[in-house]
C-alpha cells in the first residue's frame, strides 16, 4: 500500500500490525489476537482523525491517491455481467472512457466513467484518464442508446482533463463536449453523475451533466486544477496549495455553494483504505438516487435538470434601454 505524506502515522500502524499477523501466523496466541484487535481499532480511530482535518490540498492529494477505485474496479464490483461497449463508430475506441449495459440487483444501468489505469502500461493505454473527442461520441452514443431502451445512467467522473493535444484538437474536442453538454441536458431517462476522484474542466463536464451530480468525501470538481492554476496567475506551480485554497473544489465546498446535490462517506481513511465497503456504498447510492428520479415524468426531468444548472452562478439581465 502507498502512503501520502500526511499518512506517515497511518502507515507506522499498518507496518506494526503487519507484523503482528505474521507472528500470528507462526506463533497463534489469545494474546497476540488481543494485540492485533486492539492496534486494528488504533488504525481507525487514527485514520478518522487524520481524516477530519484535511486541507484542501491534501483532499485533493487523495483524490489522485494511486491506490484509490478507479471506474472499472466500482462497475466490476457493482454489476457482474457488465459488457463493454466500445468504440464511436467515427474514428476509433477512446480507452480512457469505459462504458456499457450492467445489472444491480437484477435492474439495467448505462454505466459510463472515466478510467485512468491501475499500472504504468495501462495509464499509457487509457492516457492517464484524458479522453479524446472520440472518448466523449462515444460516451453519448452509449447514452443515447440507454435512451432508446429506457435504462437509468450513471457516469463515474474521474479526470485530470480532456486531452489537450494536437491531434484531439484537430477531430474537435470542443465539439465534442459542447454537444454531450447539450445532448446530456435532454436524455428521457434518468441522469446519475458521481466525482469519484478528480473531475477537471471541460473534461469531466463532458458526461457530468445530470439529474444529480454527488461527489465522493475526498474528491475535487473545478474549472482548473491547482497547478495549472497556479501556473496561470504566479507563473509558478509554487503555489498550488493556495490556488487550491481559493479555486475551492472541495465536496464541502460545492455543497455549500449548492453545486452539487450530496456528499457520499468514505471509509475511515479514504476510498483506498477500503475500496470494497467504498463499492457497497456506491451501490446504495446509484440504487436509491436511480429509484427516486425513476419516479418523476421524464419532461419533469429534464425541466428540473435544465433550471438545475441554470441556477449556478450569478448573473443579471439588462433589458433593452
Amino acid at each position: 500500500m502507498n502512503f501520502l505524506d500526511f499518512e506517515q502515522p497511518v502507515k507506522e500502524l499498518c507496518e506494526q500490525l503487519d507484523k503482528l499477523k505474521q507472528k500470528n501466523v507462526s506463533d497463534s496466541s489469545e494474546e497476540i489476537a488481543l494485540q492485533i484487535a486492539e492496534l486494528e481499532n488504533k488504525l481507525t480511530e487514527k485514520r478518522k482523525e487524520i481524516y477530519a482535518n484535511l486541507t484542501v490540498w491534501q483532499r485533493i492529494q487523495v483524490s489522485r491517491h494511486p491506490d484509490r477505485p478507479y471506474s472499472l474496479f466500482y462497475i466490476q464490483n457493482l454489476c457482474k455481467d457488465f459488457v463493454e461497449q466500445a468504440g464511436d463508430r467515427n474514428f476509433r475506441d477512446d480507452k480512457a472512457i469505459v462504458g456499457g449495459f450492467g445489472s444491480i440487483d437484477g435492474k439495467t444501468y448505462m454505466l459510463i466513467g472515466h478510467q485512468k489505469g491501475t499500472n504504468t502500461k495501462m495509464r499509457q493505454l487509457r492516457n492517464f484518464g484524458m479522453p479524446h473527442p472520440e472518448g466523449y461520441r462515444k460516451a453519448l452514443r452509449l447514452m443515447k442508446l440507454a435512451e432508446k431502451f429506457n435504462k437509468p445512467i450513471v457516469t463515474l467522473i474521474d479526470t485530470p482533463g480532456a486531452y489537450p493535444g494536437e491531434g484531439a484538437e484537430q477531430r474537435g474536442q470542443a465539439e465534442a463536449i459542447a454537444r454531450n453538454l447539450f445532448m446530456m441536458t435532454t436524455l428521457k431517462v434518468p441522469v446519475l453523475c458521481i466525482v469519484i476522484g478528480e473531475g477537471a474542466s471541460g473534461g469531466a463536464l463532458g458526461i457530468g451533466v445530470g439529474d444529480k451530480l454527488l461527489m465522493l468525501e475526498n474528491t475535487w470538481y473545478s474549472v482548473i486544477s491547482p497547478e495549472a492554476c497556479s501556473t496561470i496567475l504566479w507563473r509558478t506551480v509554487d503555489f498550488k496549495e493556495k490556488a487550491a485554497e481559493a479555486l475551492k473544489p472541495t465536496a464541502q465546498d460545492l455543497f455549500e455553494f449548492k453545486i452539487i446535490d450530496g456528499i457520499v462517506t468514505e471509509p475511515a481513511g479514504g476510498a483506498h483504505a477500503n475500496p470494497d465497503e467504498m463499492a457497497a456504498t456506491l451501490k446504495r447510492v446509484i440504487i436509491d438516487n436511480i429509484a427516486a428520479l425513476e419516479k418523476l415524468a421524464p419532461e419533469e426531468r429534464i425541466q428540473n435538470r435544465i433550471e438545475k444548472y441554470s441556477r449556478i452562478g450569478i448573473y443579471e439581465t439588462i433589458g433593452e434601454q
